[in-house]
């Protein structure tokens, strides 16, 4: 087909963002003749994935669709502007040009005139040598036109060499000039793309076209505001969206899903795990080598992240819809896109693990009601004060709880001591290992304020998982004891303090182990 034939416009009216691409759909509406005609539509992006793209007219219509191919073209350079519109850098480059052909020309004027000197020297000696064999002396002339021909061309050569200099001048600046109009203005080839399309339509009339294809450069992570009023949480959710597939997205209906196209979907290969059997050796048999590890409780949320976090579904495609039409252009840059809002009452606590910080945050917990899932992605966190900084939010089912730290309170301080104590009793040969964790709690606050705070302290506890060894909590010791101990060894204290108050908790537990233990 001709590509002088003009395209017809084929814009963009539907697109769903994947995590890593996105489905673009075209929809217009054509006046087709009776019989089979090709079409030229577009300009499309030239990054569409030929294999993905599908055409179809609507049922309506008696055509159908033979044949469609996208074609991709070269554009030529822009043309340069007028004169009249040049930038200053071709004006410059212009001055530059000329003084250099007028300097030019006057270094050619300059070689013509000192080659005539270098003649007339030439000239003048043999015209002394002539007559000084025929016995004439006129001294005193000859000196005068040797010395004003050597003082003509000491000039002229003193000219010749300033001009050369001047030209080598020139000739650098204009190089510079140039690259720089090269590389402000000149402007590079651009591959664009059109659709070729060949319909058979049984009679004439007007019939929507419909064309679908995948594009890579498109990506989309969800991002969230929460705005903390007393004792009311305002979420909003958001849809950061980039794209640079080579043309904009003007008032598209957005969809934003988690399916992962790219993904095989083949079983994993099975390969073989050979288990084999052998006696204990006698050291073996008799002693048990245990070590201490740290493990992650998710229970305690999740680590911070920098920048936005991959897209976390909980294992099951989510789809999500822009509520308005929305643009986006091509540019590469993040644009966000609101989803939906909601706001529910909080609960609020004050908290604090002096193992991990000494600083005690403000965590707020509350019902998710937006509708939807909502995905992990960072949080942009706004209270009373203003902008309070930015966390993480976890994956939420609809009607689960929201659960978000607020950051520090600057008027709590925690100390955190620990003493460590070991003994071996004489007829069981145990080690018993004593450790007191004291924790001082202190709360500074400003003249006028009134009220208790509850602050949660949370200390953890080993938790054994052989029985050789044991932990044991000696709430006898423990001042005061805690409210509770999980699964997990996390013990919890509730702890009430008044303006300008101080207390402190202390915690002792036992880790007990026979002698054919080792490692601890």
């Amino acid at each position: 087909m001709s590509t002088h034939t003009p395209p017809i416009p084929f814009p963009v009216t539907a697109v769903t963002c994947l995590e890593d691409r996105a489905h673009v759909e075209r929809t217009l509406v054509l006046d087709l003749a009776a019989g089979v005609q090709r079409l030229r539509l577009g300009p499309v992006s030239a990054l569409a994935v030929d294999r993905t793209l599908h055409a179809e007219v609507s049922a309506g219509h008696a055509a159908r669709v033979l044949d469609v191919r996208i074609v991709r073209t070269w554009t030529p350079r822009a043309p340069l502007p007028s004169a009249a519109d040049d930038s200053a850098l071709r004006r410059r480059a212009r001055a530059v040009e000329e003084e250099r052909i007028a300097a030019g020309r006057q270094r050619d004027r300059l070689h013509a005139r000192l080659g005539l000197l270098t003649r007339l020297a030439a000239d003048l000696l043999r015209e002394i040598g002539e007559g000084a064999g025929r016995g004439e002396a006129e001294r005193e002339r000859w000196t005068v036109e040797l010395d004003r021909v050597d003082g003509e061309r000491d000039t002229c050569g003193e000219q010749l060499r300033t001009v050369e200099a001047r030209l080598t001048a020139l000739a650098a600046e204009l190089a510079e000039i140039r690259a720089a109009v090269r590389l402000s203005e000149a402007e590079p080839a651009e591959l664009v793309g059109h659709v070729e399309l060949t319909v058979e339509s049984g009679a004439a009339g007007p019939a929507t076209l419909r064309l679908g294809h995948l594009v890579p450069c498109a990506l989309w992570r969800p991002a969230y505001r929460a705005v903390l009023d007393g004792d009311a949480l305002t979420l909003e959710t958001d849809a950061v969206v980039w794209q640079r597939t080579g043309e904009d997205w003007p008032d598209v209906r957005l969809t934003l899903s988690t399916a992962r196209s790219a993904l095989a979907g083949d079983p994993p290969r099975l390969a073989e795990d050979r288990l084999t059997l052998r006696d204990r050796s006698a050291a073996e048999r008799h002693t048990v080598d245990v070590e201490l590890r740290e493990e992650e409780i998710a229970a305690l949320g999740p680590a911070p992240v920098v920048g936005l976090p991959g897209v976390d579904d909980g294992g099951e495609a989510r789809v999500l819809h822009a509520p308005a039409p929305v643009s986006l252009p091509g540019d590469g840059r993040a644009h966000r896109v609101p989803l939906s809002a909601f706001s529910t009452p909080v609960t609020s606590e004050y908290a604090c693990s002096p193992e991990l910080s000494p600083l005690v945050g403000q965590v707020v917990r509350g019902e998710n009601r937006s509708g939807h899932a909502l995905l992990a992605g960072p949080v942009d966190l706004v209270r009373g004060s203003g902008f309070a900084g930015r966390g993480t939010l976890d994956f939420t089912a609809p009607g689960a709880v929201v659960e978000l730290g607020f950051g520090s309170s600057d008027d709590h301080r925690v100390v955190r001591e620990t003493e460590e104590s070991r003994e071996t009793t004489g007829l069981t040969r145990r080690t018993v290992v004593t450790r007191t964790v004291r924790l001082h709690l202190s709360r500074f606050s400003a003249p006028g304020e009134h009220g208790e705070r509850v602050v949660v302290l949370r200390e953890r506890i080993p938790v054994s998982e052989v029985s050789a060894v044991q932990v044991r909590l000696r709430g006898d010791a423990c001042s005061p004891p805690p409210g509770a101990v999980d699964a997990e060894g996390i013990a919890r204290w509730d702890v009430p303090l008044p303006p300008g108050g101080r207390r402190t908790v202390t915690l002792v537990y036992e880790v007990s182990a026979s002698d054919r233990v080792s490692g601890l």
